[in-house]
């Protein structure tokens, strides 16, 4: 299990995540967003537990996605699969999510909604990721948003399937904070 505690003057949140089978609580005071994680654990198949409360919803909405980054890149097995790739089609939306787990933030998209594009973005650079979201198709943005974290959350699910051997050329890569492997 992975805890990560972020409190500022804008929000406060606590997050633990670990490989299990997709359960998730969670709590921003924002459904939608709610939802979204929620799916986001479900379909990645990491059990999620989130409090989180800020001044603005973009702060909030922000913070979440360091967090839930952080917690998840310090999770990874060493000999994750690494990559994954999947396409959601949901009602009028078709959503392709390509994703490398391998510590090199990089992230395009964009999705029809600023906030969830930057949730996107800040996941990615605390994950780590490089992730690509591309709206092949859809006009609801809801419909569209959901199909994102959705097929984040099972190219996630792929990514973290245990090799048993590291995916590089570089061989096993060390990240070292505070002095800590």
């Amino acid at each position: 299990m992975t805890v990560v505690a972020r409190e500022t003057r804008e929000t406060n949140i606590r997050c633990e995540l670990t490989v299990g089978t997709g359960a998730a609580g969670v709590s921003t005071g924002l459904p939608f967003f709610d939802h979204m994680l929620v799916a986001f654990s479900r379909y990645s198949g990491l059990d999620l537990s989130l409090t989180a409360t800020g001044d603005l919803r973009h702060h909030l909405i922000e913070d979440v996605g360091i967090c839930v980054g952080a917690a998840m890149r310090a999770l990874l097995p060493a000999t994750a699969a690494r990559y994954g790739d999947r396409t959601i089609p949901m009602d009028d939306a078709l959503v392709h999510c390509a994703l490398d787990l391998g510590g090199r933030p990089y992230y395009r998209g964009p999705l029809p909604s600023g906030l969830y594009d930057h949730w996107m973005r800040s996941f990615s650079d605390n994950a780590g990721a490089t992730l690509h979201v591309r709206v092949l198709r859809g006009t609801d943005r809801h419909h569209i948003v959901e199909a994102a974290f959705k097929a984040l959350g099972l190219a996630v699910r792929d990514a973290f399937v245990d090799s048993g051997a590291v995916f590089s050329t570089k061989g096993a890569i060390a990240l070292r904070i505070n002095g800590a492997s």
